[in-house]
Formats: structure tokens, C-alpha cells, sequence
């Protein structure tokens, strides 16, 4: 604990940092306050480390005063500020201000008439009222609201009861739909009269955040959600992540900006967070099935987690909306086994044997034609071959092997491997009998089944191959309780343990990691590799 900023160890932010006395631990539930300051200037840090300890020992003060009775004037001098706030966000468009909808900001709360729970027709009500975009819209504005009437609240450390607190939140109401009123006549081309100068954001009550987040005295700039990406995919390139990270997180907060309606990070709440998730959940893949629980959850909210928490880590945004939310895990049916069986692996292998070019790119036509009968025989991910470039395999000199072996070499330098370590798997007999070798020999370009954009970047090229082999295998294989790639990959580990091929050598064949501490010494040879792949049974069709 230090009466003097501290710095992040990691990200160089300074933070204000205090014990919480004996007396509070109990209210505020943690033994230390830690409040970004959001900044990596020495010397504002210190100011803002002032500022932000005058507030905390005015918060601490007011818990210590106990619950507090609210006047409505008390009410609306402490949400006022909200009002230049908001002007100065729109400011420069006050036109594209359309998250308070100033048509239901008189009518929030409204009140019921005497006796209406007792109605006959109160089911009838209930339900038209639930089919009403308007009063879902309503409900959303009273829940920001309160949420807004939380944080003050919380930031100064005082304690209302519900009512009060309702009063604060009909306070923030009333100061929203003037701010938007003077917005909507600024659009129509009057000026604005905020009545005070713009005031910076460090000195808000509260941010503009659906969950009551911990404020600080900081100035945050205007975040677009695309923006935000980038500049996490700057640093997290550094630690090591792949491109195709990057390209998965992009969809994510493209998704996310096309179902929003905007791309302002700022206005992102976590009810947005919770509405994108239902909404995800309900979409609909190309091939007309429904998105997964798996992928809403694993994809796309652990982008929106792991980009806002940096943005937050960073001082970019008030808080992370997507912290908390989540898909419940269900149990799934399983029906049958994850790998293609024998007569599904056959079926797939004489469609890719037998196909002809049609109207697409001799690229995707060859992937069609060759990548599932090298998935068969390498165990590889689908990624990992359709990247593949032509000086990716090469003839090595092996011991016992007069000819040589024809080896594989599966690459970071080649796009994206899991695991970012190279490794060689050797081509088995009867792919080169089907003139593997002699394909790769003869295509001109470098890369085998994927043309790189205008820019030379292979990800989204990448993913449209792998797309198209998904489509080519499921008119072959329907059944849904296969991947129409990744089967390949489990069905390779099924025959390989069959022909009697060491676990260490399937696993450094297809990439995994060594199962305990012994087998991580050592390393599995060329000739071990070229041994096990020569054991694996021909694919008689």
C-alpha cells in the first residue's frame, strides 16, 4: 500500500493504492482499493493520485456516516454533471446520439393505476406489453438508469435505501433527456447551451456503463470497437498470439459493431454484451444450422473478454461489459464416435480422387483434391495443410530408407500452427503413389491451395478454403456428430494406435504435447517418424 502512485509491473499504469481501514472491510468487502489512474505519465499521475485520494477518503467518510436520507435537489446537483458530459460526447454529431431515446424518457417508472393488478385482462396486458419493442427499450433505459444511480452511489461511498436510490436513478433520467433534447435541437442546427463549460471526463461521477464499474479521475478518448482490437492485436502479437487469433477476435467485434448499431466502445453495456450473446445463439451458420453454445462462448465472448479487459487494463474504457457473462454448459448427446468411420473415410477419399475441375480456382480445387487424403495420412489440422507452401516438403536422407523420405514440414513460417512449433511428418507410401510429390513439384506459385490477398496475407484466404473443403466433405458426410476436417484428425490417432505406433510418436507426429515430464526429454527421430507412418495400412477404396 503507498500514499504514492504505483506503477503496473506489466503495463506501466499508475494506480492509487490504499489499505482499507478495519472498520470498512465489512462495507466495502476487500481489503484494498486499487484505482487505475489511467495514465503512464509520471508527473499527471500525480495529480490525478491527489484528486483520486481526496475522493476515496470522501467515500470512506460517508460509509462511515452510515445511510443517508436523499433530497430530490441533493438528487440531481449530484448526476448534473452528467449533462455536460453528454453533450461533449456528441457534441460534433449530435444527429447520431440514439442511445437515449428521448420519445420514452418522459415515461419511465411509470405508474400503475390503482386496482390494475386486479384487472381481468391482466395476462392479456402483461403479454402485449412484453411483445412491445418499446417497453423492452423502456425497461433498458430504467435498468442504465439505475445502474448510473449505483455507481454515484458507490463512488462516494454513501448508503440510501431503495427508495432514495430510485430517486437518484429518476435523477439521472431527467438529466439524460434534457442533455438529448439539446442534442436533438443542436442537430437541427441551434447551439448548444450547456449552461457550464464542457467538463473533462476526470472529474464524472460515473462512466457510461451498464454494471456500476469503479470509477477514477480519468480522461478517456473516444474508442471505436475496430480501433480497440487493433491496438490489442499490437501488443498481443508481441506475446506470441497468431494471426488467425486476431482474425477470430475482428469477427467477434464485427459482429458485435453490426448488431449494435454503432462502433463506439464507450456505449457498450453489459446488457449489449448479454442481448449479443442471445442474439448469437440464435444465428444461423451458411449450412443453416444453428450457431453453438460452444463458439458463442469459446469465440466470440471470450474475444469481447479478452480485448475489453485489456482495453481496461490499459485506460481505454471505463470497464470490461463482458465480465460475468457467459453460456451454461450443457451436456451433449453423443450419439457415436468424433472420427470418420471406415466406409465415411472411403467415401470421402474416392469423392477427392475422382472430382474434376470445376468453375472455381484450380487452388480450391486442389485443396478438395488432395487435403483430405493428406489429412488421412498425417493426422495434421486442416489449417495446418491448406497453408501449405511448395517448399514445404522436400526429400530427407533416413536410415533404412535407400530413396529417402519424402517429409512434410508443418511451419509457423508457413501461417498458423497451434502450437507455434514446427515439425516434420514424413508422406506415407501411398500418397506418393497418388503423385503428391509430383503436384507439389509443378505448382508454380508458393503456396499450394490458397491465394494470398492484395496485401500478401494468407488468414482470410485461408479460412475460405477451409470453408469449402467443410462443404465438399458434408455432401459426402451428413452426419452432424462428425467435423467434416477435424475427424480426420481423430480417425488418424484410431488407426495409428491400431498399427501399433507409440503414443509419443502419434503425438509428435500430430503436434500434441507430451502427456507427463519423462516424455517431454528426448525427441522422436526422422527414421522413428518415417517407421510409424510406413505401419499405417493403405486405403484400399
Amino acid at each position: 500500500m503507498t500514499t504514492r502512485p504505483w506503477k503496473h509491473p506489466k503495463t506501466g499504469i499508475y494506480y492509487l493504492r490504499r489499505a482499507v481501514p478495519a472498520d470498512l472491510l465489512a462495507l466495502i468487502g476487500k481489503r484494498e482499493e486499487k484505482i487505475s489512474l489511467g495514465t503512464k505519465d509520471p508527473v499527471r499521475a500525480k495529480s490525478l493520485h491527489a484528486h483520486a485520494l481526496l475522493e476515496l477518503d470522501g467515500r470512506w467518510t460517508n460509509l462511515r456516516a452510515g445511510p443517508k436520507l436523499l433530497s430530490e435537489r441533493e438528487a440531481h446537483e449530484m448526476v448534473e454533471p452528467l449533462y455536460a458530459w453528454w453533450i461533449d460526447q456528441h457534441r460534433d454529431e449530435p444527429s447520431q446520439q440514439a442511445f437515449w431515446r428521448i420519445d420514452l424518457g418522459e415515461n419511465l417508472w411509470p405508474r400503475r393505476p390503482s386496482g390494475w393488478s386486479l384487472q381481468s385482462n391482466l395476462a392479456a396486458t402483461l403479454i402485449n406489453e412484453a411483445a412491445d419493442p418499446a417497453v423492452g427499450a423502456r425497461r433498458d433505459m430504467e435498468e442504465w438508469c439505475t445502474d448510473q444511480a449505483d455507481a454515484v452511489l458507490k463512488q462516494r461511498g454513501i448508503v440510501v435505501d431503495q427508495s432514495d436510490r430510485r430517486k437518484l436513478a429518476r435523477a439521472v433520467a431527467a438529466v439524460m433527456q434534457r442533455a438529448s433534447l439539446a442534442l436533438k435541437a443542436a442537430a437541427q442546427g441551434e447551439s448548444l447551451d450547456v449552461g457550464q463549460q464542457p467538463i473533462a471526463r476526470s472529474t464524472l461521477p460515473l462512466a457510461m456503463a451498464v454494471q456500476p464499474y469503479d470509477t477514477a479521475p480519468i480522461t478517456l478518448p473516444p474508442a471505436k470497437l475496430s480501433a480497440l482490437v487493433e491496438a490489442w492485436w499490437r501488443e498481443a502479437e508481441r506475446t506470441g498470439k497468431s494471426v488467425s487469433t486476431r482474425e477470430a477476435y475482428a469477427h467477434a467485434f464485427r459482429l458485435l459493431t453490426r448488431f449494435l448499431g454503432h462502433d463506439d466502445a464507450h456505449r457498450v453495456t453489459k446488457q449489449d454484451i448479454v442481448r449479443f450473446k442471445d442474439h448469437r445463439l440464435a444465428s444461423r451458420k451458411r449450412n443453416g444450422e444453428l450457431v453453438s453454445a460452444t463458439t458463442v462462448k469459446n469465440s466470440d465472448l471470450a474475444a469481447l473478454k479478452a480485448v475489453f479487459g485489456w482495453a481496461h487494463d490499459n485506460g481505454h474504457v471505463a470497464g470490461n461489459p463482458a465480465v460475468g457473462v457467459t453460456v451454461a454448459k450443457a451436456a451433449k448427446v453423443k450419439l457415436r464416435e468424433r472420427e470418420f468411420t471406415a466406409e465415411e473415410a472411403r467415401t470421402l477419399l474416392r469423392a477427392a480422387l475422382h472430382l474434376t475441375p470445376g468453375r472455381e480456382l484450380p487452388q480450391t480445387y486442389a485443396a478438395k483434391r488432395w487435403i483430405p487424403w493428406v489429412l488421412a495420412f498425417t493426422g495434421a489440422r486442416v489449417g495446418e495443410i491448406a497453408q501449405m507452401r511448395r517448399q514445404d516438403l522436400r526429400r530427407e536422407a533416413v536410415a533404412g530408407y535407400p530413396d529417402g523420405v519424402w517429409m512434410l514440414r508443418i511451419t509457423p513460417e508457413a501461417g498458423t500452427v497451434k502450437t507455434k512449433q514446427a515439425r516434420d511428418v514424413p508422406l506415407h507410401p501411398q500418397l506418393v503413389e497418388l503423385g503428391f510429390p509430383a503436384f507439389v513439384q509443378a505448382v508454380r506459385a508458393e503456396r499450394l491451395f490458397i491465394v494470398p490477398d492484395a496485401a500478401g496475407r494468407v488468414a482470410g484466404p485461408l479460412q475460405g478454403v477451409k470453408n469449402r473443403l467443410s462443404e465438399f466433405a458434408r455432401q459426402y458426410v451428413s452426419d452432424p456428430g462428425v467435423s467434416p476436417n477435424h475427424s480426420w484428425r481423430h480417425r488418424f490417432r484410431t488407426v495409428a494406435t491400431e498399427a501399433g505406433i507409440a503414443g509419443n510418436v502419434i503425438d509428435a507426429l500430430c503436434g500434441w504435447s507430451a502427456r507427463s515430464v519423462g516424455e517431454r526429454y528426448g525427441s522422436v527421430s526422422l527414421k522413428a517418424r518415417a517407421d510409424a507412418i510406413a505401419r499405417l495400412p493403405q486405403i484400399t477404396l
